[in-house]
């Protein structure tokens, strides 16, 4: 009885999980949908365009022409020399919302006129309807219901937009996974219906002054330019693409080739490094300007990939007949036979999509068929696999950006290590960036930007360490926080933490030399400090959220020594533990003896200077006499001292000899304790 139990009764319930997640079309479920759709069009042999050309602004433009944006007269120029070859409508999926400050408006309206050229506007978030160009349709029932709706325009300036031929929006939706896959050929803004770049071309082409759109109770149903024949849609008036499309370029400095363009519709392409952004697509990453392209393309083609109506009522019975099926093979049948089965409903489901889509171009779901199959036929026999199979891929999913794939194997190996946790001694390492305010003031408005270099610079501070198998226990912002000796174990775990903090440093340095200095934005720089102790390490939180932590008060210490980098003018800082642990490996430097806030006994804190000399010597002696001079509370006498070791160390610490003399003046006017000790007590974090 119990064998029955754990055999069909679970594959039973795992069907109906199956066709529930199906049939409530859960994000799951759409993923699946279309990542499978994705590969059928992947089985697509590629098709060059006889239609439509790209004359591309490229590297080579950039340097012949200059820094984009360019003066429009020369895209007036570009125009005219492309009328002048014989092309038909001329694309411009380029957002011109604003005048050229450079005065080339009027010669681009000039070429725009009766040149049959469409230009671009956006939908945007705002409510605004900024230089937004309508354009008439005559409707056969009422499709705005239906049709995507942007709460405001913006649009080319008026005297583009009233001198072009057409004026079409660029944007493109992406789906539940970011990939574009569908185009809305008609949007609108309140009773205002907005054509795409695609229905814009036919209709110039065309020369008709408006179009047609049918909808029904269920949706749109198609659209139609006088003279070009009707194109169907999906019920909220979009097409899907046929991303098989390919389209020859020619370069816009390769101005004796535009003839090759002659009568085919031509569209100016951004690609060059820096203002050519991608798109993601089915096929990969494409440039931004594609998906017009391919809409227009599968429109001239006729490659109406539908999706059809009785298409998920299909999909669900499928999935309920084979669920069924496979319950009562997993309850009844041998093992290998259900192995057999899965096999034979497998193959034929994948025949059938492919079949559906090479003949008819349907796109047919069956990954959820496909899902229920196996998972029911293989879930009695495999359960124990399944559920360690997925806690792995959990637990790389959950630490793969935080960890090596040393670390990450280990907790694969051992679950136990995240969830009872451990209690150990471990080194812990925070670190902050320096110079941040300069740096984004540098980039203004641009938050996208910002945003990438920041994500580079946390980039090159985690490669060191992932590489020395530590692990990054959180970011905070700008700062980050990481761990060595846990879950790895790591018997030179002090001397590993301090290498990989100089590590750090020094990519910093390189970040800075290969990407922050070439585009001319102010250097940053990073603080760290780094402590040794005991620290209690797992899995933390509420059972809604939780992360793989360390508490202690070891971590206390390692956040507050960091805090203090920049008061000493030194960029990494090293509690007296971890250097007991390693300090014949690196010169290291007393800073302080400092409590810090919410402690009164003192910690040592050092500093490390690397590369080291050995006539430092002699400079480390003197600043030891200086800091014997401080505890005898001889203050003028170790003012001295710090304005004769200033130079000293490459001038590396001039910043901390400064902070010295500071201090030591203030002492000057203090009446100290009989029992002072020389600890300084902080009261800051």
């Amino acid at each position: 009885m119990t064998k029955y139990i754990t055999h069909w009764t679970v594959a039973f319930i795992t069907a109906l999980i199956m066709f529930m997640l199906h049939y409530n079309d859960s994000s799951v479920t759409e993923t699946a949908r279309l990542k499978q759709f994705d590969m059928l069009q992947q089985t697509d042999e590629p098709v060059l365009s006889q239609d439509v050309g790209i004359v591309t602004i490229d590297e080579a433009a950039i340097e012949k022409y200059g820094q984009w944006p360019w003066k429009r007269d020369v895209i007036a120029d570009i125009i005219w020399k492309l009328r002048e070859a014989g092309v038909g409508v001329i694309v411009l999926p380029i957002l011109m919302s604003e005048d050229d400050r450079l005065g080339g408006d009027i010669a681009l309206a000039q070429s725009l006129v009766g040149n049959g050229v469409v230009i671009a506007q956006t939908g945007t978030t705002s409510s605004s309807n900024r230089n937004a160009v309508p354009r008439g349709v005559a409707k056969i029932g009422d499709p705005l219901p239906f049709l995507f709706e942007w709460p405001g325009m913006l649009g080319p300036i008026p005297l583009l937009g009233e001198n072009a031929d057409g004026v079409g929006v660029l944007n493109t939706f992406t789906e539940i996974d970011g990939v574009v896959r569908r185009v809305p050929l008609l949007m609108r803004i309140g009773e205002d219906t907005y054509p795409a770049l695609a229905v814009e071309v036919i209709r110039t082409a065309t020369g008709n002054p408006s179009y047609q759109i049918k909808a029904n109770e269920g949706g749109v149903e198609a659209v139609r330019v006088k003279g070009f024949p009707i194109i169907k849609t999906d019920p909220n008036a979009q097409i899907w693409l046929r991303w098989n499309k390919q389209f020859p370029e020619i370069s816009i400095v390769d101005e004796d080739q535009f003839a090759n363009f002659a009568g085919r519709t031509v569209m100016i392409g951004m690609t060059a490094e820096g203002i050519g952004a991608l798109i993601a697509s089915p096929t990969g990453p494409r440039h931004n300007y594609i998906p017009a392209a391919v809409s227009l393309q599968t429109v001239i083609d006729g490659d109406q990939i539908q999706r059809p109506f009785w298409a998920s009522l299909v999909e669900l019975v499928t999935t309920a007949v084979l669920g069924i099926a496979l319950v009562l093979l997993a309850r009844f049948a041998p093992y290998w036979l259900v192995g057999i089965k899965i096999i034979v409903f497998v193959g034929g489901l994948v025949y059938a999509a492919f079949y559906a889509w090479t003949n008819y171009l349907y796109l047919l779901d069956v990954t959820m068929p496909i899902v229920t199959v196996v998972l029911v036929g293989l879930h009695a026999i495999f359960n124990r696999f399944v559920s360690e199979y997925f806690q792995k891929q959990a637990i790389k999913k959950q630490f793969g950006g935080y960890a090596s794939p040393t670390v990450v194997k280990l907790l694969q190996e051992n679950p136990a290590l995240i969830k009872d946790g451990q209690k150990k001694e471990v080194s812990i390492v925070f670190s902050d960036l320096r110079g941040f305010t300069p740096l984004g003031e540098s980039f203004g408005d641009d938050v996208k930007g910002l945003t990438k270099i920041m994500n580079g610079y946390m980039d090159s501070i985690t490669q060191p360490v992932l590489d020395s198998d530590g692990m990054i226990i959180k970011y905070i912002g700008d700062a980050s926080m990481h761990i060595h000796n846990a879950p790895i174990d790591d018997v030179n775990h002090a001397k590993t933490a301090v290498q990989c903090g100089l590590d750090m440093l020094k990519a910093v340095e390189k970040f800075n030399e290969e990407v922050i200095t070439p585009e001319g934005r102010p250097p940053v720089g990073m603080g760290a400090g780094i402590n040794t102790g005991l620290g209690y390490i797992g899995e933390m939180g509420s059972t809604a959220r939780h992360s793989y932590d360390v508490l202690g008060d070891a971590v206390s210490t390692a956040a507050r020594i960091e805090s203090k980098c920049k008061e000493y003018g030194c960029v990494l800082l090293v509690g007296g533990a971890t250097v007991e642990q390693c300090k014949d490996d690196f010169m290291f430097l007393k800073v302080d003896d400092l409590a810090v806030k919410g402690k009164t006994v003192g910690v040592a804190i050092y500093t490390v200077l690397d590369d080291v000399k050995k006539h430092y010597e002699a400079s480390k002696r003197r600043h030891a006499e200086m800091h014997i001079l401080y505890q005898q509370q001889k203050f003028s006498e170790a003012i001295e001292q710090c304005d004769k070791l200033k130079p000293q160390f490459e001038g590396k610490l001039e910043g901390y000899y400064d902070m010295w003399i500071e201090r030591c003046e203030y002492m000057l006017t203090q009446k100290l304790p009989k029992d002072w000790n020389g600890v300084f007590v902080a009261t800051t974090k």
